[in-house]
């Protein structure tokens, strides 16, 4: 066992939770619309045809924002296609993924499903195939009140009087990858971004715009890209946006279990690029990230869009993940909270079925994957604020992040109710971690604060996954051991493990 010790203070904060780090990302790829959130024939359907097993699970998910409907899928699409009689909407080839797209499920269906669960939708917009005209149109279908405009009647035509009032939009998907439908330079996507973002500026002043970033910080024009849109589009857009996918690559297993270290990496470079843009123009505005695609995916098991037959819907990349695919997720979203003055927006790509953490079957059940724990218990306890955290512990040698600490800390903490959340992952895959953290600094309150509960993503078999005939096999356990006497916290943390620990001032909070 190794020792573990960290330091806080809630005087000594990171900065607050935006809610928003905690969504998810819809696109029509595979079964994430058609056969994941959205079955007609389920025996659960609702009137729209909407699985609400599914959206049960969603709503215990804990998602606040979720991007629609691309990904890749937007830059080829025609939202006026999705609206209107659903008898009447014509059937399109996606050269994204090859498939068939009935649309079926269009904006207006999409919004009432994330309005009723209370979520919070983003919507992009194809700057691949079309441009600023297609963009404000569908601002101006989706924001302006009845009798306004022509645009505003026909959605209220189409059975949808009160504006869906969507704040946040994305400027497009990944333009910086060759493998997108009219993929740009860096000049040309920064020169439309700019004019698309002038022109919906001015059809709504208050919207929160998020231009294209870098698809992965492998691009070889990563930094270059962000540098050249950003000096276009500065003084237009709100956020840039970050995608980085994760997986073990060579069958090295500690550097897959530090991949946060390569989050933090690239959030650290974007940032910097985005305040040398700032320097240079003089600017006081401090440009944020929209993390708007992050997961575990198993890339090398695809076998790319060009391998595809055209097809009719169906499965596609449904990984299975397993306990040491948690622990890595777990981590991942400790590193967004980590970055919480500079991350906004999160979104976990993505929500059902496609590398998701909601597996359904059709006409079957739907289950929660490993990954769907640590993004539960993250989303309902981790709000508030971040607190810096000051490490003591031995470092872990990787192959590709070099030699980084063995067990990372994250401390969330709630001014209102004086609760503290404690995140911690050991990622030594052989040695548990006696974790010590001292609290005095915590010490002031209506009363002494108190231990509530500790729970760990482990397992002796951290290949484990959770299936439709054992949708429990990977859950949460609680933890043993752990104490709170004399202002000081401690704790054993499981080899891989990931751990939440909650403190407050009374033993039900």
């Amino acid at each position: 066992m190794y020792d573990v010790e960290v330091d806080l203070d809630p005087a000594f904060t990171v900065g607050t939770v935006d809610d928003r780090l905690f969504g998810t990302f819809v696109e029509h790829m595979g079964r994430c619309v058609y056969g994941g959130i959205f079955e007609p024939d389920h025996p659960t359907a609702d009137e729209h045809g909407f699985r609400q097993d599914v959206a049960d699970l969603v709503r215990e998910l804990g998602v606040t924002t979720v991007r629609y409907p691309g990904g890749n899928f937007v830059s080829g699409y025609r939202w006026e296609d999705g609206v209107g009689p659903v008898d009447a909407r014509p059937r399109r080839l996606d050269l994204a993924w090859r498939s068939i797209e009935p649309n079926t499920v269009g904006v207006d269906e999409f919004c009432r499903w994330a309005r009723g669960l209370g979520i919070d939708p983003i919507m992009a917009v194809n700057l691949g195939t079309r441009g600023v005209r297609s963009a404000v149109d569908l601002l101006e279908y989706c924001n302006y009140a009845p009798g306004t405009t022509a645009l505003a009647d026909q959605r209220v035509a189409h059975g949808h009087k009160d504006p869906h009032a969507i704040g946040t939009w994305c400027l497009g998907n990944e333009m910086d990858g060759p493998w997108q439908m009219g993929h740009k330079t860096a000049e040309e996507y920064g020169r439309l971004a700019a004019e698309t973002a002038r022109a919906m500026r001015r059809a709504d002043p208050g919207v929160e715009l998020v231009v294209c970033g870098s698809s992965n910080g492998n691009m070889p024009t990563f930094g270059t890209w962000e540098r050249i849109v950003l000096e276009n589009t500065y003084d237009l857009v709100d956020h840039v946006s970050l995608h980085e996918y994760y997986q073990p690559v060579d069958g090295d297993m500690d550097s897959f279990l530090t991949s946060s270290e390569a989050m933090r990496r690239a959030i650290g470079a974007v940032t910097a690029t985005a305040d040398h843009v700032a320097a240079v123009k003089r600017s006081r505005k401090r440009m944020t990230i929209s993390f708007d695609e992050w997961n575990v995916w198993y890339q090398s098991r695809f076998p790319g869009e060009a391998g595809l037959d055209v097809r009719e819907g169906g499965p596609l990349i449904e990984d299975t993940y397993s306990v040491t695919d948690a622990v890595v997720v777990g981590d991942l979203l400790m590193a967004l909270l980590d970055n919480c003055d500079r991350v906004a927006i999160a979104c976990q790509a993505q929500l059902a079925n496609v590398i998701a953490p909601i597996r359904t079957e059709p006409g079957g059940p739907a289950w929660r994957q490993s990954t769907f724990h640590p993004f539960a218990l993250t989303s309902r306890h981790a709000r508030g604020t971040v607190l810096r955290t000051e490490q003591r512990g031995p470092q872990l040698s990787t192959g590709e992040h070099g030699d980084v600490p063995a067990t990372r800390v994250t401390a969330v903490h709630d001014p209102e109710t004086d609760e503290l959340v404690v995140l911690a992952v050991n990622r030594d895959r052989d040695t548990p971690a006696r974790l010590s953290v001292p609290l005095r600094a915590f010490g002031h309150g209506p009363a002494p604060m108190r231990l509530v509960d500790h729970l760990a993503i482990t397992d002796d078999d951290p290949s484990a996954t959770n299936t439709p005939d054992r949708p429990d096999r990977v859950v949460p356990r609680p933890v043993t051991g752990t104490d709170l006497t004399d202002g000081r916290l401690t704790a054993t943390l499981s080899p891989e493990s990931w751990n939440i620990i909650r403190l407050g001032r009374t033993s039900g909070a």
